[in-house]
């Protein structure tokens, strides 16, 4: 996983509410376990529509994507985080989240930023133009028109995404403590320790 400390650039103004992973990502689309090409899956049926925001030159290549209430909502897949970091999306801003997709989102190293309505709105209206910029060290979403919305974040989150650390990393950040003790295992108890043929 990479690390995330600042993300800065044009925002999709997407703004839509109750957006559930079937609409992130349709399901037939789920028949892969890989990641690499769900970006071209993501939000396919609003892509439909002529003048979609995610089809528009002004907004490709955008790393934040702007939504509304109780984004992520429905079924659990974690396909729509795949489709979402595959589309090329590191932070999602909305005034909440499904817990599930929230979840899926911080292990695939995508910040999901809460903000009031207010400020979901002005920068609703600022990513029309300008770009924003995410701080993560500093827990803050500005733009260059001074605004600035502090939001809230798991310290384990932070912490994780800082340090680009997934389940794996995280253990392999314990790797002196793990070869202690499979040391001692192997010195207490040399019959569980398998020998190479």
């Amino acid at each position: 996983m990479e690390k995330l400390t600042e993300v800065e650039g044009r925002a999709y103004p997407f703004g839509m509410k109750n957006v559930d992973t079937d609409i992130v990502i349709p399901s037939h689309w789920l028949k892969t376990i890989s990641r690499a090409g769900l970006g071209k899956g993501a939000f396919e049926v609003l892509r439909k529509e002529p003048g979609n925001v995610f089809d528009d030159p002004e907004y490709a290549g955008s790393p934040i994507l702007i939504a509304g209430d109780n984004f992520g909502c429905g079924s659990s897949r974690e396909h729509a985080a795949w489709a979402l970091a595959d589309l090329g999306i590191k932070v999602v801003i909305a005034p909440s989240f499904s817990d599930i997709f929230s979840g899926n989102a911080f292990k695939n190293g995508i910040l999901t930023v809460m903000l009031p309505q207010e400020a979901i709105d002005r920068l609703m209206e600022v990513a029309k133009t300008d770009p924003i910029h995410v701080n993560l060290e500093d827990q803050t979403v500005t733009t260059q028109f001074q605004d600035r919305f502090a939001f809230e974040i798991d310290p384990f989150r932070k912490h994780c995404l800082l340090g680009g650390l997934d389940e794996i990393g995280l253990t392999l950040d314990n790797r002196s403590e793990i070869d202690r003790f499979e040391g001692r295992l192997a010195a207490e108890k040399p019959w569980l320790v398998p020998t190479v043929a």
